[in-house]
């Protein structure tokens, strides 16, 4: 990462302003700004989060915030409605009235002396998320977003449920909120009122996954703020950008696929990072790249960005399987549209011989029930570039399901899109799931997970209305694979792997399943691209730089991290573990922010049971320590959730402590029980 230490135009930093919105509510923003803008009027770039402007994301926002305002912009960082050092108190995600107040926070910036009129928004995650949802709202004011590892889909591809299965980074995530949520505004930024703010926003705080875990259906809760319902409310330029080890990749090709207005897509190979602090590399010059977008639709400056292919994305080679790639073997490919008319579809049969065949090959029937710990080396739903995250060698799982393989390939076979699977099975269970994978297996045996999908059979006809199984019925199930751009190398072969079970990643069903799969019928369809030219040709993206960070914590103590897997081999019970032990102010495990005088400490630990014959022995607990010191003033937080259930309902309880100067606050424990609802 190249640090520059000067820009086209000096920067001034406001450290913290209010906006002030209809209600009386101000929100806090902290703001980079060309030192002469009042003179002369820049566009604004806004990104609009909860994570806490004024710490969590401050040595991250100032690098890249710092940057666009030496480009000649106004970049404004917002703590959404009851985050940070925002008032108010903060319901729920992508709520009505953060929106709302998004459209107030744009007219503000459009209407400040130091503006053009033009506003741009970005963000990453939840700020990828508003920044589609408020482009739908269409305000005037907004010329074009990026958007980043965001999804257009609230309820079919988000980090809540997956193919009508229930994710268990719906717990991990709504803890994560529930944590954040249970913070504090800083005294040094709102005054004597941080305490009272910090009571009310106690007293208001509930368990998240509860409160997702409430809606199992596609219900008009999860169709706001999915914009694909319709593409059409949004009118104003979109570049949308994932990475294959993120969990938002799909969202990108639905995006241009769906959308008319001006877009462009970028998919590179990393977790859910911005691609100039890109793992796995190799990282870009994003910050380059969205420099060309602003300049282009901001300040109408001709940058030919708009010129180059719609689609963008790293064509991934086959690797062998490591805990963390540092980067990933393979290059860049284009299409000029997307659905891309180049694509061809290559349908390859599963056969009487446990094989994919280009040809159906007689009548057969295979039987599987698979352990409940199937998935123990599917890594995370969503990596963060974080060590122990990536998907494993596969065949402690491929034993564990059925399998076809294909011949050894006698030239490179590339991919990309969605592979599709059409499957004609039965299941002994009124409730069952399925998951499905697709392997690239090396000459020495090696299975290396290319893409994957589940399905909570349930939802066969629809996401809204689920339908119990009729048992030993034959069911014909189309399942779209996760989108990804793959070259099979020439030797390897391809591996259909399905299972009835996808743990620590999905929650089982509440009673163990067989599933018979029937080869007539059944087929794996993939999308192939043949090769073309003119990817030599692509113009190269620039290597990484950024502004330099004044606010890079620095830690007292390295941290512990621990990703483990044990078997308790008396109880037969198989734990997933992680451990990150970021702090502890008494003992100095502490990062300190020198900046703003402010020591932090945040511990997680997740633990993932269950046992390999029985889904009603699965449980979930998650723990989240968060501590804030400035002095005399010390602030700690503490979470914990448990997710269990039986065969009617979750359980889900929670509790929350928090204490100030080590004295006791306020305590609140939740027990909530919610029918699994054909989960």
């Amino acid at each position: 990462m190249k640090i520059l230490e000067r820009f086209p135009r000096e920067v001034r930093v406001i450290e913290n302003t209010w906006i002030p919105l209809a209600d009386g509510t101000r929100l806090a923003a902290r703001i980079w700004l060309p030192a002469d803008a009042e003179r002369n009027p820049v566009p604004a770039i806004l990104e609009y989060l909860p994570y806490r402007k004024r710490d969590f994301t401050r040595a991250r926002d100032e690098p890249m915030h710092h940057y666009f305002a030496g480009h000649g912009y106004a970049s404004v960082r917002v703590d959404i409605r009851g985050s940070g050092d925002s008032d108010g108190l903060l319901d729920d995600e992508y709520s009505q009235r953060e929106l709302e107040d998004g459209l107030e926070v744009i007219a503000w910036l459009a209407a400040q002396p130091w503006c053009s009129g033009k506003v741009g928004m970005m963000g990453i995650s939840w700020g990828g998320f508003n920044a589609l949802q408020i482009a739908a709202l269409r305000p005037p004011e907004l010329a074009a977003i990026l958007t980043l590892c965001a999804s257009d889909d609230r309820y079919a591809d988000d980090a809540h449920y997956m193919g009508g299965c229930l994710l268990n980074e719906n717990q991990i995530w709504g803890t994560v909120l529930f944590t954040i949520n249970a913070l504090p505004p800083d005294p040094e930024v709102v005054g004597d009122g941080w305490r009272d703010a910090w009571l009310a926003r106690l007293r208001n705080n509930k368990p998240f996954p509860a409160v997702w875990l409430n809606h199992p259906l596609r219900d008009a809760y999860w169709k706001h703020g999915s914009v694909c319902e319709d593409f059409a409310r949004i009118r104003c330029p979109v570049y949308a950008i994932g990475g294959w080890a993120d969990g938002y990749s799909n969202a990108v090709p639905r995006l241009l696929a769906g959308l008319r207005a001006p877009r462009k897509g970028l998919i590179g190979p990393w977790a859910h990072t911005f691609p100039h602090n890109g793992i796995p590399g190799p990282a870009i010059g994003y910050l380059q790249e969205a420099v060309r977008w602003w300049d282009h639709w901001l300040k109408d400056e001709p940058t030919g960005i708009m010129d180059e292919p719609m689609l963008r994305v790293w064509m991934q080679e086959s690797t062998a399987p490591e805990p963390l790639h540092a980067e990933r073997a393979g290059r860049w490919v284009a299409e000029t549209d997307w659905p891309s008319p180049r694509i061809e579809t290559r349908s390859l049969y599963l056969t009487v011989g446990s094989t994919l065949d280009a040809a159906p090959d007689g009548s057969a029937v295979f039987d599987a029930r698979s352990p409940q710990t199937t998935g123990m080396v599917g890594g995370d739903w969503c990596g963060f570039g974080s060590e122990g995250e990536a998907p494993l060698d596969q065949r402690p799982d491929d034993g564990r399901s059925l399998v076809f393989d294909s011949a050894p390939l006698e030239a490179p076979l590339e991919i990309l899109g969605a592979p599709v699977v059409r499957l004609s099975l039965a299941v002994d269970q009124p409730v069952a799931m399925l998951a499905v994978r697709l392997n690239d297996v090396a000459p020495d045996g090696t299975s290396e997970r290319v893409s994957f999908g589940v399905q909570n059979l349930t939802h066969l006809r629809s996401h809204e209305r689920p339908e119990s199984l009729i048992p030993g019925k034959r069911y014909t199930v189309e399942l779209q694979l996760n989108d990804i751009a793959h070259a099979f190398g020439a030797g390897h072969s391809l591996r259909l792997a399905v299972s009835t079970t996808y743990w620590p990643m999905v929650w089982p069903s509440p009673v163990p399943a067989t599933l018979s799969l029937f080869t007539p019928g059944s087929v794996l369809e993939l999308p192939v691209r043949p090769p073309d030219p003119a990817d030599a040709a692509l113009r190269e993206f620039d290597a990484p730089e950024a502004a330099r960070s004044e606010s890079e914590p620095v830690s007292l103590k390295p941290p512990r991290f621990v990703r483990s897997i044990e078997r308790d081999l008396i109880n037969n019970e198989v734990v997933f573990r992680l451990l990150s032990e970021g702090g502890d102010l008494e003992t100095a495990a502490v990062a300190r922010i020198e900046a703003i005088s402010l020591d932090l400490a945040h511990t997680v630990e997740r633990r993932f049971a269950i046992d390999d014959t029985d889904p009603l022995s699965a449980r979930a607990e998650i723990g989240e320590r968060v501590m804030l010191r400035r002095g005399a003033w010390q602030i700690e937080v503490v979470t914990r959730t448990q997710l269990s259930a039986d065969a009617k309902e979750f359980r889900l309880q929670a509790r929350l402590e928090a204490r100030e100067q080590g004295s006791e606050v306020f305590t609140r424990e939740w027990d909530e029980r919610i029918p699994r609802n054909h989960v």
